[in-house]
């Protein structure tokens, strides 16, 4: 195995230990945390949808 593997198979023993340490807060927080309205929703969605259009086209005018 080259060092190409050893830094893969380090990268994926960081990712998981990252996400093992984050999961029970994570789950905690969708537990006990405040749902959003649809207005709320409504108000972020808007925003992203026009980010990604900009990107598409950004894309498309290559």
């Amino acid at each position: 195995m080259g060092e190409d593997m050893w830094l893969k198979i380090g990268s994926a023993l960081l990712l998981g230990a990252m996400l093992a340490m984050i999961w029970p807060r994570a789950r905690l927080m969708m537990q006990e945390g405040r749902k959003g309205s649809g207005t709320e929703w409504k108000a972020a969605l808007i925003p992203l949808l026009l980010v990604i259009g900009f990107v598409i086209l950004l894309i498309l005018s290559l």
